[in-house]
């Protein structure tokens, strides 16, 4: 099992982002939590397969219809995070 966190920038608060993302994290079986930052990005951890974190990776820079991204970075995510389900906060 493999980590990623993911920081997506441009008009992701406000336009169901997080619970977008959460539907989606779920469908592909990860499990981790999307967070609005004081910045106005969201950042979303997710843990699972490999390929599930590419496919998240591939629709977080689309996003629910009235996200506007501008940019998705992506960093590993250290070994020993273990999170049940995907919250959103």
């Amino acid at each position: 099992m493999s980590g990623a966190r993911f920081l997506v920038s441009g008009r992701v608060q406000g336009v169901w982002f997080r619970a977008a993302t959460r539907e989606r994290a779920l469908a592909l079986q990860l499990q981790g939590v999307a967070t609005n930052l004081a910045d106005g990005s969201v950042e979303v951890v997710a843990v699972g397969a490999d390929d599930a974190l590419d496919a998240l990776e591939k629709w977080l820079w689309q996003g629910p219809p009235l996200a506007k991204v501008s940019e998705v970075r992506r960093q590993p995510l250290e070994a020993g995070v273990d999170y049940q389900g995907f919250a959103t906060r």
